[in-house]
Parts: structure tokens; sequence; C-alpha cells
């Protein structure tokens, strides 16, 4: 391995607003964004599904938070047309000069999707992403003097579409995408995408050999509980997941309706961790969505390190129960053999937002 210090772009997460009173979320959506800021965090996901506020205005409350912090904004074609997004990226653009980035998303709860009357079948919703997103990509390229899109697809056609304003490019933000299926890395590819996987163990990973693609960037969702001393590590995990058969049967009935190739490849995984911190109990239990590396920091510290050795140079970390799980967080990628750190934020420009 190179003494040269690998750096990681690490993104937090933002709390959903169904765990919160509506009195209480604003000023919780503005606390994690303070401390992903003060952590180093280079942006956080403000995701979205059916039972959610807009990601829109929560990410405008994320930007009146913060200083630097860069909302990366989950996408799903079906809620809007893409004019509308490239018109809210340069509208937040223009309003707090900061970027935003966007997650595109192919699909979502398989329910959600019915009730808004789409069926379109998993791999050709990653046809429409395409069409979608290159829409999008063109009306926020004519900032940097594109001319404007006309696209006359399966899915949306437009003819000499411009964008007024358009953000400059330095605020024009990145295109995430899910790379956990052969058809999201396509849309990767296509797209000049960053993808995101819900990684396995690094060692099924590296088993597996199918990082190296053709350029495409790479990230990985997953969450971290660390701390000094293993044993300590458990304890504070089990404390925060304990078990919940009511979340089991949820999972269950989720798998059972589920077309997402990243659920099934992760529940077929969860049997097959044992000794390594690498940890599916909170997905099993229906409390979140991703992975978990639970350990000290330096034997979770390896882990993150051998995901950047396969390619990862982007992770997107779970909800921050406080500012200082973050700095837990920030110590194990310090730890990491590959010298891993989180981009730096000074703390005091960080208070000065």
């Amino acid at each position: 391995m190179s003494a040269q210090r690998a750096r990681a772009r690490i993104f937090a997460t933002c709390p959903p607003s169904s765990a919160f009173p509506p009195e209480a979320y604003p000023e919780r959506v503005a606390d994690v964004a303070r401390w992903s800021e003060e952590a180093g965090c280079e942006g956080i996901l403000v995701y979205a599904d059916n039972s959610l506020l807009d990601p829109w205005l929560v990410a405008g409350d994320v930007l009146r938070a913060t200083a630097r912090l860069a909302p990366l904004v989950a996408v799903q074609p079906v809620y809007m047309h893409p004019y509308s997004v490239a018109k809210m990226v340069a509208s937040l653009a223009h309003l707090h000069g900061r970027a935003v980035h966007l997650n595109m998303v192919s699909g979502g709860f398989k329910n959600d999707l019915l009730a808004l009357g789409d069926e379109t079948p998993h791999d050709r919703r990653y046809d429409r992403l395409i069409e979608y997103t290159k829409i999008v990509q063109g009306l926020l390229q004519q900032g940097g003097g594109g001319g404007p899109v006309s696209l006359a697809g399966d899915f949306y056609r437009v003819e000499g579409l411009r964008l007024q304003p358009a953000p400059p490019e330095e605020l024009r933000g990145e295109v995430f995408v899910s790379g956990s299926s052969e058809a999201g890395m396509g849309a990767a590819r296509a797209l000049g995408a960053l993808a995101v996987k819900y990684p396995r163990p690094a060692d099924e990973e590296q088993a597996e050999d199918d990082w190296q693609d053709d350029g495409v960037a790479r990230g990985v969702r997953v969450g971290v509980i660390a701390r000094e001393d293993e044993e300590e590590a458990w304890r504070v995990a089990h404390e925060r997941f304990p078990g919940d058969r009511k979340g089991q049967l949820t999972h269950q009935l989720a798998m059972k309706v589920s077309d997402s190739l990243w659920h099934q490849q992760l529940s077929r995984t969860a049997e097959r961790t044992g000794g390594s911190p690498y940890w599916l109990f909170p997905f099993q239990n229906y409390k979140t969505m991703c992975p978990y590396l639970v350990g000290s920091y330096e034997r979770v510290g390896e882990e993150l390190g051998r995901y950047v050795a396969l390619g990862a140079g982007t992770f997107i970390l779970d909800v921050p129960p406080d500012d200082e799980e973050l700095h837990h967080t920030r110590a194990a990628f310090e730890a990491a053999g590959t010298g891993l750190a989180p981009v730096d934020l000074p703390r005091a420009e960080a208070a000065a937002s």
C-alpha cells in the first residue's frame, strides 16, 4: 500500500421526518447538519419516500443551518419532472451559493410505486432514470455554456428546453446512482455518475472482483459504531439496536414484496458474518436500511480501509444519534490502514454558521 494518505469523502444522513413530532423535527435536522459539518462531512443524504417530508424543503433547512455542508437529495422520477429537479438545484445554488448533489433513485418501496400508478419493471426503471437524468444534467450544464436540451426517448420528450438561471459549474453538484445491480451500474456508466453500493463484508466484495468497472467512481452506504474498546462498541450497538420482533416481521414482509437487488443481497449475507465487524442485525430488525461496522477503531478502520482499497472513495453513513458518535466514527476512519480521513473542516468556520 502506498504511503500517500488517501482521502475519503464522508456523507452523513438526515434523520427521517417520520421519527419525530412536527415541532421537534426542524431543530433535529439543523442539529444533525451542524454535527455532520463539524465532524468533517462533505454532505448529507436527504432521502425520500411516500411517508416522508419533501426532501427539497428539508434540504433548504440543512443549507440554512450550515456553512459548507452539501445536501445529497434523493430524486425519484415518478415524483417530479426533470425540469423541476434542475430548477430546484439552480434555485438553491442561487439562494445559498451552495452545490446540491442528486441521489437518483430508480425504485423504492414497491407499494409506494404501485400507489402512484407506476408498474415499470426493475431494469426498465433504470432505462427511464438514464433519460430523466440526462435531461437534468443537460439543463444544469447550460451554466457552463451548454445549449438547449432536446431528447426524444421512450419515457421523456423535450425540445429546445432551457434553464434560467442555470448554476455556475462549481455549484452544479454531482449525480449518485445505486450500483448494487447490473442495471444500476449500467446507468452509472451512461451518466458518468458515482455508483453507491450497500456492501457485503469486504472479503466477499474482494472475492467477487466486480469493483473495477470502466473507471466508474464508487461509494458505499454503511453505518459505523466504533470505540477504543471492542466490547464497549458492541455494548453500544446492542443498546442502540435491541431485538424487535415486530421489526423482524416487517423486514420479512418487505422482502416478499421488494424487487430491490441490494435488499435481497443483504438478506442473504446476514447469516455469514461471524467474527467480522460487519453487522446486519439492525437491518434484519427493520431499524435501518444499511449494514453496520462495529468494533474498535482499529478493527473498523481496517474494514473501511479494505473498501477503500477496492475502490470506494465515498462513504454515506447512517443517521448519527448525536455529535459524539460522529467523532467516534472519524476516529475509525483515521485509524484505517490507508491513512484514510474525512475532509477537514476547521471548527471555527463551522461554528461561525
